[in-house]
């Protein structure tokens, strides 16, 4: 997130060339958060198989820390749509 507000600062400097760094900015944002959304589900998945009779509570963990995680990356997109 710290990436993307150093670019899109950049943006608002720099014009036409700062917005291709504030696409760039939105692009990592949308890709680091499906990594982290993607892990999630992966681990989510394994610890259900480890431990059937814990499902519950695992898709419960699961769902609140993908939740936080997309709402870091609105957060950030946000801000770059913001600045340029």
């Amino acid at each position: 997130m710290f990436f993307t507000l150093a670019v899109v600062q950049d943006a608002a400097a720099q014009g036409g060339l700062g917005l291709i760094g504030a696409g760039l900015a939105i692009g990592l944002t949308v890709i680091g958060a499906g990594i982290g959304i993607g892990q999630i589900g992966a681990q989510m998945a394994a610890g259900i198989a480890r431990q059937p009779e814990a499902t519950g509570n695992i898709q419960t963990a699961s769902i609140i820390l993908a939740a936080l995680i997309e709402g870091a990356a609105l957060f950030g997109l946000g801000l770059a749509f913001l600045k340029f």
